[in-house]
């Protein structure tokens, strides 16, 4: 539109929190996959997976909380989001906010599955009606309900930053090219996220580890320079509002 747009103090801070809601929600994640996940789930494989998550259950409990630690997390950052990028356009920063609740709300169904899972592989009284393969094979169905919420919740949160990176990308807050990457790495993983849910096999197309990848970089990036930048005022010679408050506050005092 061609108008400066200022910053004030409460968007600064939120932006540092943002910035560290995603590293931190990038480091929960990578510690739950690698540490837990790709130790103790065998794909296809109910008897060796069930006897994994028996012998490490305090693994796969620590797992469990990894999970709801990361929708804490995404929570936080929703918020330091709606704060950050509400000046730019409040109805697109809502409308990004309540995409991303619908990713927690995905990540809070994984972790209900994934406790389920202990309970069918416990002494729970109630399941002795059931031989010990078909506990198995249900914990099995189980952790593939809680894939597959995963995948339910990956177009919201790859629409969820599709709007905050055009938002990014309208306020200049951060530099140009990055918010246009962002556009483009969430786009793509709206894309291969409903593409994956309606055409069977998609994911022997298109590898399923590439759905997500462009866009765990961009908020990599993205954490890094909200967290150790902030972000600035769109314009060359805007100044933050409170700066601008505190020299108006210096000329009021000179002219006394």
């Amino acid at each position: 539109m061609g108008q400066n747009r200022t910053l004030n103090a409460s968007q600064s801070a939120a932006a540092r929190v943002a910035g560290v809601a995603l590293l931190l929600g990038i480091a929960i994640v990578v510690i739950a996959n690698y540490s837990v996940t790709f130790r103790l789930i065998v794909p296809n494989n109910a008897v060796d997976t069930a006897l994994n998550i028996s012998t490490h259950e305090l693994l796969f409990r620590a797992n469990i909380v990894c999970d709801v630690l990361y929708l804490v997390d995404l929570l936080v950052l929703l918020v330091a989001l709606y704060v950050v990028l509400k000046p730019v356009n409040q109805g697109a920063a809502l409308v990004a906010a309540v995409f991303r609740l619908v990713l927690a709300l995905a990540w809070a169904v994984i972790a209900c599955k994934m406790l389920g899972v202990l309970r069918l592989l416990g002494d729970t009284g109630y399941l002795s009606v059931f031989g010990t393969e078909q506990l198995r094979t249900l914990a099995m169905l189980r952790l593939s309900d809680a894939n597959n919420a995963y995948y339910i919740g990956l177009p919201f949160w790859g629409l969820a930053s599709t709007v905050c990176s055009v938002l990014w990308l309208k306020s200049k807050y951060i530099p140009k090219a990055l918010a246009a990457y962002g556009v483009i790495a969430s786009v793509w993983c709206v894309f291969c996220a409903l593409a994956f849910i309606a055409l069977p096999h998609f994911d022997k197309t298109v590898n399923a580890n590439l759905f997500d990848v462009p866009l765990v970089l961009f908020e990599l990036v993205l954490g890094l320079w909200l967290l150790l930048k902030g972000v600035r005022a769109s314009d060359t010679g805007a100044q933050p509002v409170v700066q601008a408050d505190a020299r108006k506050a210096r000329a009021a005092q000179l002219k006394r």
